[in-house]
């Protein structure tokens, strides 16, 4: 929404996503202010700073998450797996295309964390991460050495990995407790996860299980790359 009448902001396209077998496309863009400052809710321009830095392009960095929707009524639940480098905008695409078969069916649609009275399992969007010496021989050192890293910045992680997640955090129903740090090896109650694959091979990913189903991509991805790599 713009502050005044008079106030503008310049918008610059970024990507094309044919949609609907080429009927529709959808231009995503980066929006910044008449002095060229990107605006706030721009997550994606400080993301792409972090990852040009020569240090983290040089270790190339994979980030997997796994999106996890809710709908009702006509449409069925739903999971997608999205690999969120090199096209950064590709969750916010498949919630689009949610939007519109909501719209189609008649449904509503709202994305939120799955906190109810009676919880099977709490709405997470789980961050899968991998770098090149974590993927090469010897790598679950290098993944140990990341989740150390991790754990001095528990508290600003939580901070920015979604709204409402003190709400989802009880160390129940494969949750950790929101402020104590925990990882293990396949333990989906820890705040950060190790595949037995990984421990099995002596290399892999971790899989970061703090971030909320409103997380931002742009910021947790950015910000494990940033604590992992550049911390």
């Amino acid at each position: 929404r713009l502050k005044t009448p008079a106030f503008f902001y310049y918008v610059s396209p970024d990507l094309y996503l044919i949609m609907n077998s080429g009927n529709n496309i959808l231009v995503m863009c980066d929006a910044y202010t008449p002095a060229g400052n990107p605006i706030p809710t721009n997550k994606k321009h400080n993301a792409a700073k972090i990852f040009s830095n020569s240090k983290v392009a040089s270790e190339e960095p994979w980030d997997h998450t796994t999106v996890v929707c809710e709908l009702t009524k006509q449409l069925v639940v739903t999971s997608w797996m999205h690999t969120t480098r090199p096209v950064f905008t590709q969750v916010l695409a498949s919630l689009v295309s949610m939007e519109k078969s909501c719209l189609d069916s008649g449904s509503s649609k709202s994305v939120q964390l799955r906190v109810l009275v009676l919880v099977i399992k709490s709405g997470s969007l789980d961050t899968f991460s991998s770098t090149k010496s974590m993927r090469n021989n010897g790598g679950l050192a290098k993944i140990k050495n990341a989740i150390e890293k991790l754990q001095v910045k528990h508290k600003e992680n939580i901070a920015a990995y979604g709204e409402g997640n003190e709400r989802r955090f009880m160390g129940k129903h494969e949750t950790a407790y929101i402020n104590t740090f925990s990882w293990g090896v396949a333990n989906r109650g820890a705040s950060v996860r190790v595949g037995r694959d990984t421990e099995k091979e002596g290399k892999g990913y971790f899989e970061d299980r703090r971030p909320a189903s409103n997380m931002d991509p742009y910021v947790v991805t950015s910000m494990i790359a940033e604590t992992t790599i550049l911390g």
